[in-house]
Parts: structure tokens; C-alpha cells; sequence
């Protein structure tokens, strides 16, 4: 097989093997086997450096290091949520709702709230090119090395995608490897993290994205933003998003 083809195929067979693993949660190889194919594609992506493509599988191990963090402005505003604490406020919201949309019926999506650092990502022709925080909902900073270190974010899409589109969530970190952290901490006689919203976040804007890749991060993405989706509704958009390889909240 010529190195081009073979590099191609690992490329592909990793993708999917860290599709099932990550976002799927049903591995299909040991991690030893995942280990030799992507120690294979290292080597031939070494060996034949015109092959080079920042979206390989190789490249989620991080390595780059950002000294500044560029401001970014997202096309679309970034919305926070509000909190309500009475029955009386989500029937409020609901009339507001109906008044504005007149003799329509609505249905509901209704989805666990994630507490960690909000994301947007972007997506030209299947293929992740930026990733920015929320900053204060009109700009952010672009942290796209650190989020492509992320193993539950599609560095490419499958299926039937639109040419461009702006995918928001949540960035986490997991309650088992936040402990699992905080005791490799303690047990080196350092402080641990406070917790894991604040550490999360904090992750986010680590100068060296190699660091990041270190932490066990997780990304839960549930709002899709562009011109002529393929969709008209929230459920079928999470719907979508799921079939083009992101990890979706149930």
C-alpha cells in the first residue's frame, strides 16, 4: 500500500475508534491496539511530512503553545441562560412565548443544564477550523489548539453536513477525573483545584495545549447556529448534530 493510502486508512480507523470510544462509549479495540495504530501514523506522518494535516489524530496530543490568546468576534451572539425558581415564572416565559408566535403550538426540548465553560465552534466543509469561548457573548478568545485536544469533539464530520455552522456546548470536566486529579495533586504535596466548573475553564486558556490533553476534558454540544440548516427544531437538531459524530446530550 502506498504511505499516502495507508496514511489515509489509520487516519479514518482512528476517527472511528475514537468516535466509539469517546462519544459512543462502546470501544471496539483495546487501548494498547489503538496505541500501535496511531504510533504507525506518527511515524509515517514523520517520514512523509507533505502528508501534514492539522486534523490528523495525531494532533489532538497538543504541543503548541499560545503565548496570546487572539479576541475573536462570533458572527452570531452568544446567549447566556436564565435561571428561574418558580412554577409562576416558566408560565410567564411560556406566555411570552405564545403571545409572540400567536396560534401555534409549541413543544418542548428539554435538556440537562452542563456546568462548566461555554464553546463555539466552527465547522467549514466538515472540518473544525476555530473554536472560541463565550467571552462576553459578542466576542471571545480563540482557543481552537487546547478544544482540538478534546477527544469527544468530531475534528471532522460525517454524513450529510451544511457547508458552515457554528456548533456551541459546554466544555467539562467529569467528576471522576476531577478527583482522580485532585488526588494526583495530593499526593504530590500540591493544592488541589477548588472545583471542577473553575478548573474547566481555566483549562481552556493553558498556554501549552499539551497540558490540556493531559486533562480529562469532556465537550457536550446541544445548539447548532448557521443559514439554512437542515433543520427547524431543537430536537431535530441535536438529532442531526449526533448523526454527523458530535456528542450530544440525551
Amino acid at each position: 500500500m502506498e504511505p499516502a493510502q495507508r496514511i489515509f486508512q489509520l487516519r479514518e480507523t482512528l476517527d472511528q475508534h475514537n468516535y466509539n470510544y469517546y462519544v459512543l462509549d462502546q470501544p471496539t479495540i483495546s487501548d494498547y491496539e489503538f496505541d500501535q495504530l496511531l504510533k504507525e501514523l506518527q511515524a509515517l506522518e514523520n517520514q512523509y511530512p507533505e502528508f501534514f494535516d492539522p486534523n490528523s489524530p495525531t494532533q489532538r496530543v497538543g504541543g503548541m503553545v499560545t503565548k496570546n490568546f487572539e479576541t475573536i468576534v462570533h458572527e452570531s451572539r452568544m446567549y447566556s441562560l436564565d435561571n428561574s425558581y418558580s412554577r409562576e415564572d416558566l408560565i410567564d416565559w411560556e406566555n411570552r412565548i405564545q403571545k409572540l408566535l400567536g396560534a401555534i403550538p409549541v413543544h418542548y426540548t428539554c435538556e440537562l443544564k452542563y456546568d462548566g465553560a461555554s464553546i463555539s465552534i466552527t465547522y467549514e466543509n466538515g472540518t473544525l477550523v476555530r473554536a472560541v469561548t463565550r467571552g462576553d457573548g459578542f466576542q471571545g478568545d480563540e482557543v481552537t489548539a487546547n478544544i482540538k485536544t478534546i477527544k469527544s469533539v468530531p475534528l471532522k464530520l460525517k454524513g450529510n453536513f451544511p457547508p458552515k455552522f457554528d456548533i456551541r456546548g459546554e466544555i467539562i470536566l467529569p467528576l471522576d477525573g476531577f478527583e482522580k486529579m485532585n488526588q494526583e495533586l495530593l499526593e504530590k504535596g500540591e493544592t488541589p483545584y477548588s472545583n471542577p466548573r473553575n478548573t474547566a475553564s481555566g483549562s481552556l486558556k493553558l498556554q501549552d495545549s499539551s497540558e490540556v490533553a493531559r486533562r480529562p476534558l469532556d465537550c457536550l454540544l446541544y445548539n447548532i447556529v448557521g443559514n439554512n440548516l437542515p433543520f427547524q427544531t431543537q430536537f431535530d437538531g441535536l438529532q442531526a448534530a449526533r448523526q454527523w459524530g458530535f456528542k450530544v446530550p440525551n
